[in-house]
């Protein structure tokens, strides 16, 4: 490099400085802030003597996200109700390509959400990034030492999601709109073969619209409430739609998208069912 980064590279390398932020903050909006940031500091940097571009990039993105991620859970403690990550376009909707894996899945962001700010990102930096722990160290201003430990115990805790067996995204597809279909019908019977007998329901009103405060267990609680939601709101479109890399349920009413479910399917059932209805997290995905 010599001198300040050009719009090009910085173009070349800015998924992977908005997949870092995305990873450890779990918000669409604040992951954006962050890449603006990075993109001003490296557009104002001389950068002659940085040998790895995007490892530099990767490493601000982290320092970042990390100083936000901290301030953050103060507001992620005070939030009404179960907390779901921000949706992200991933399919050919996408405004722009973004690094996708399986650590950027509703389902793996869900339970980093339960991690420490630091273990968090030791987590992203070395298994995703792969990074070496002192330049993780360096982020989080600790030693190698202590930052393996954290990647460590993080892995640990997100190590059920990794080795869960995964439905292809034909599978799920097909399952969503088969649940959809059902709740439509108020086929009660049509859903509980649809449901794990001890499936999880987990939805995020946020306090802006109504939503179950607590999630709510059972193949026949998951499915009176779907028919119950149907006839309360009686929406009027829907469209499958790939959000964090896996196929997931976009319904509309209006023109509005009001609720966007996906699900965790093992032997063509439904285990985990989250609805997304807080109308902030849903305002990037848009309208029909």
């Amino acid at each position: 490099m010599s001198g300040a980064l050009a719009e090009a590279d910085w173009e070349a390398h800015r998924s992977a400085v908005f997949g870092a932020a995305y990873r450890i903050l779990g918000t669409v909006a604040d992951a954006d802030d962050v890449t603006q940031e990075v993109w001003l500091r490296a557009a104002a940097a001389d950068l002659s003597a940085v040998r790895d571009v995007r490892a530099w990039l990767v490493t601000v993105a982290a320092r970042t996200a990390y100083n936000v991620l901290k301030s953050a859970r103060v507001r992620r403690e005070s939030y009404v109700g179960p907390w779901l990550p921000e949706p992200l376009l991933t399919g050919p909707d996408a405004a722009a390509a973004v690094l996708v894996d399986e650590s950027v899945s509703t389902a793996m962001l869900v339970v980093m959400e339960t991690l420490g700010p630091a273990e968090r990102v030791a987590l992203v930096l070395h298994d995703v990034f792969d990074f070496p722990f002192d330049r993780i160290a360096d982020v989080l201003g600790s030693t190698p030492a202590a930052s393996r430990k954290l990647a460590s115990r993080a892995r640990a805790r997100v190590a059920a999601v990794e080795e869960r067996p995964r439905a292809s995204k034909a599978e799920t597809e097909r399952v969503l709109k088969a649940f959809k279909a059902a709740a439509d019908a108020g086929d009660m019977a049509g859903l509980i073969e649809l449901l794990h007998p001890e499936a999880v329901y987990v939805a995020d009103g946020g306090g802006k619209v109504t939503a179950a405060r607590r999630p709510v267990v059972g193949a026949a609680q998951v499915a009176l409430l779907a028919v119950r939601q149907i006839e309360i709101r009686r929406p009027d479109a829907f469209r499958v739609i790939e959000v964090n890399g896996r196929p997931a349920l976009a319904t509309f009413d209006g023109g509005e998208l009001v609720w966007l479910d996906t699900v965790d399917v093992v032997d063509g059932r439904i285990t985990a069912f989250r609805r997304l209805a807080n109308p902030e997290k849903l305002a990037r995905i848009g309208h029909i």
